[in-house]
């Protein structure tokens, strides 16, 4: 019996972001990649995604996509049998990176998006990996994908998401907390932070990566998540 499985991309990011977790666990999961682009709201985002889904089903998201998990949980958490949360943070934005956040929106409504999108990419993989072409190919085509239009969205819902701490620790599924232990974003001291709010969750921090592992460190990414799902 296969294991439904909803995933969650980050900011910028489509499908791609787990084309190799979805291929190689094609044969053990019911893979659903939800549509992160279409809402302004993460409760709005998580709930689209349930719809998608089964009575009981596994749930996993990265960076935006961990945001969203965590609602994910609040709405539906008597239906998920394991959560998954990757390069992703428990708490809301701060006053100074909402700022940020504003700014890099009025630049894209004023025409920027192609130069605003490059900036995120300096942060969003280790740095041995800018000059990787093929990598870099992919996150740039998935930004373009999502367009300036579903940025703005995107970023509208990560200011006003809430802090996940209090919810988290009232989690009792199997939980697996994993970053790149390069990640500048999202560091792995956050994830060390919510390892210890989720009883008996697992933590993996993957050598050499930044804050996109689905794609840096496939494999190593999917051999932790068949752990997780215990598929074998």
């Amino acid at each position: 019996m296969t294991t439904p499985l909803l995933l969650l991309p980050g900011l910028l990011c489509d499908d791609q972001l787990w084309a190799a977790q979805t291929a190689a666990l094609a044969g053990d999961c019911d893979v659903v990649v939800a549509d992160m682009t279409q809402d302004d709201s993460i409760a709005a985002m998580a709930s689209r995604a349930i719809s998608q889904m089964p009575e009981s089903f596994a749930v996993c998201g990265l960076s935006m996509g961990g945001y969203t998990a965590m609602e994910v949980m609040r709405q539906a958490g008597d239906r998920v049998t394991h959560l998954g949360l990757f390069d992703t943070s428990p708490y809301a934005d701060t006053p100074e990176r909402i700022e940020i956040r504003r700014n890099l929106i009025e630049r894209v409504k004023g025409g920027a998006f192609e130069n605003v999108i490059e900036e995120h990419f300096q942060s969003f993989v280790h740095p041995s990996r800018l000059s990787d072409t093929e990598l870099m190919g992919k996150i740039r085509t998935s930004a373009l994908n999502v367009g300036p239009e579903a940025y703005i969205r995107e970023q509208t819902a990560i200011i006003g998401r809430v802090d996940s701490t209090d919810s988290l620790s009232k989690v009792t599924c199997p939980t697996l907390v994993l970053c790149g232990a390069e990640d500048a974003l999202t560091p792995p001291s956050l994830h060390d932070e919510m390892a210890e709010l989720v009883q008996g969750a697992t933590l993996v921090k993957v050598p050499g990566s930044g804050h996109l592992p689905t794609l840096e460190k496939p494999d190593e990414i999917t051999a932790a998540m068949r752990e997780w799902l215990e598929l074998g």
